[in-house]
């Protein structure tokens, strides 16, 4: 009896083709076993940045689809440019951007702090404890974790004068120890308090950081940063052979462009003969000098345009001995209108003299042998407005330095609004850690081991730094923790850069107090919402 045949469905080069039904089997996870899978995927993120923690974390090297190459440690910058698909990682991204955003500094820890309190509340739901319990624990732990550091925390006085920033100093310093801009580290600290306190409103207790503006060039080192107490534009004098220094400048702000005023209409002009074209060129040369001569007579002797001009009317501001700036951009419009008192004028015959903006100096600076120039503008009507003018062999290290920058510079406004420091080297994470492992023992309920988890997790802060710093992690955290309980001295951490632990109020080791509350509020936060995500809607197929 002859085999039964099996047709195929075949395309024009005889291949079968492979029929695949639609909705197959599809599986989703729930319960505790969808918590365990976003415990996974927040644990290893946390391994990921755990590594860049502390001044002896090392960096990570990022390329992007285009090639483009960042080498940083600033843990919000490496988070936002990993490409990662599982959504509890992502919130793990969010988590780093907040603390960026809210206080600019700790963007590491509270990322590693994270990682260690869902990877402890993983051993805690295998004991069958219900999530929400553990959250309600570790939320409970976590007031006692903020109350502790505010009972152990140091207030600094400051003020403007050089003598009275010593603190503030000491705290930006510990910012950037763990950046690539370190060697330059006292260089940097100066220059952010100095920005910080140029802009601030003691009284208020306010930084208005929109009066800081960060700039780069590359070319030079580190140690050619400076801070302006002005403007810098990324910009030139509109013709080469204008004055390129400017003294008690009178400064028009316009928002118009030097040309002949268009009529907004659809017909268009036909010239038919030479009579006509010069009866037009004779127009806008008139146009232009009317235009110039309205600048002229509110007593301006400097221009700065946000448009444009062609050649006809640069030659002519030439010949009028009015130097101009063109094709400055909106933002850096601004910046130089608050520096000055100046008003922005939108239209020439909105000109007057009270508009003006006025500065002592405006200069065009070159680098080197490069044809790089910028434009400087010191001694503004208001000095509150300042730049920092960032050097750097190339745009990699520029970048990192701009990042360390904005760090210490966030970290210096901390202050300013509340001027308590606990101690960095994992102090603080050690005191909080003492403070909740104690009050658990006095709670009768579930939550105590719950709350014991959380004095677990916060270890991880001080054993990663002794990780990174090449010590033997579990033997420095005891030593350390020994010290602190036996001597009661909430200073006792582990010194990084030395040799085991230390006082790191005598080492110089500072963080502003808002960093760590803040840290220790998000983190909690973060995994309250994790432990409570029982059920993956989205589904995968499997095979």
């Amino acid at each position: 009896m002859a085999e039964p045949q099996i047709a195929y469905a075949q395309d024009e080069h005889g291949r079968p083709f492979i029929v695949v039904r639609e909705q197959g089997k599809k599986t989703r996870a729930q319960g505790i076993q969808a918590l365990k899978n976003h415990i996974s995927a927040a644990k290893s993120v946390a391994q990921i940045v755990r590594t860049s923690l502390g001044p002896r974390g090392l960096d990570k090297i990022l390329i992007s689809p285009d090639g483009d190459i960042q080498v940083t440690n600033d843990g919000a910058t490496i988070m936002q440019n990993m490409e990662l698909e599982n959504q509890i990682a992502k919130l793990m991204v969010q988590l780093s951007a907040s603390q960026d955003s809210e206080i600019g500094d700790g963007t590491t820890g509270v990322v590693v702090l994270a990682g260690a309190l869902l990877e402890h509340s993983e051993a805690l739901l295998d004991r069958g404890i219900h999530p929400i319990r553990i959250a309600d624990g570790f939320e409970r732990a976590c007031q006692v974790a903020v109350s502790a550091l505010e009972k152990v925390a140091d207030k600094v006085d400051f003020g403007k004068s050089k003598g009275e920033q010593v603190e503030l100093l000491k705290t930006a310093k510990t910012s950037l120890g763990s950046k690539i801009v370190s060697k330059a580290g006292d260089l940097f600290a100066n220059i952010a308090v100095d920005a910080v306190l140029s802009v601030a409103d003691l009284d208020r207790r306010d930084v208005d950081f929109e009066l800081i503006k960060v700039d780069g060039k590359s070319g030079g080192s580190l140690e050619d940063t400076a801070l302006v107490k002005g403007v810098v534009v990324d910009k030139d004098f509109s013709h080469p052979q204008m004055p390129r220094e400017v003294r008690n400048a009178k400064i028009a702000i316009l928002t118009c462009p030097f040309e002949p005023p268009r009529p907004k209409t659809k017909h268009k002009l036909d010239i038919t003969s030479v009579e006509e074209y010069k009866k037009l060129q004779e127009y806008e040369k008139t146009t232009f000098e009317d235009m110039i001569k309205r600048v002229k007579d509110c007593g301006a002797n400097l221009v700065i345009c946000q448009w444009g001009f062609d050649d006809e009317a640069n030659h002519l501001l030439l010949q009028h001995d009015l130097p101009a700036v063109r094709w400055v951009g909106g933002p850096e419009i601004e910046l130089i209108a608050i520096a000055t008192n100046g008003r922005i004028v939108p239209r020439f015959e909105d000109l007057s003299p009270e508009k003006l903006g006025t500065a002592g100096l405006v200069k065009e600076v070159g680098f080197g042998t490069t044809r790089d120039r910028m434009l400087v503008i010191e001694e503004c009507a208001n000095p509150r407005a300042v730049t920092v003018f960032v050097r750097g062999s190339n745009k990699m290290i520029i970048d990192e330095a701009k990042r360390a920058l904005h760090d210490a510079i966030c970290v210096v406004r901390n202050l300013v609004v509340d001027n308590r420091v606990v101690y960095g080297g994992g102090a603080a994470e050690i005191v909080a850690s003492v403070a909740v492992a104690k009050a658990a023992d006095e709670i009768a309920t579930i939550e105590q081991y719950a709350m014991r988890a959380f004095a677990s997790a916060l270890d991880a802060i001080p054993l990663a730094l002794a990780e990174n710093s090449g010590y033997a992690p579990i033997e420095t955290l005891a030593e350390a923790k020994a010290s602190q309980i036996n001597t009661n001295d909430p200073r006792i951490g582990i010194d990084c850069m030395g040799s085991g632990i230390t006082n790191m109020r005598e080492a110089r080791v500072f963080d502003p107090l808002v960093s760590k509350r803040q840290q220790l509020l998000l983190a909690t936060q973060l995994v309250r919402a994790v432990l409570k995500i029982d059920d993956v809607i989205e589904q995968h197929n499997v095979e």
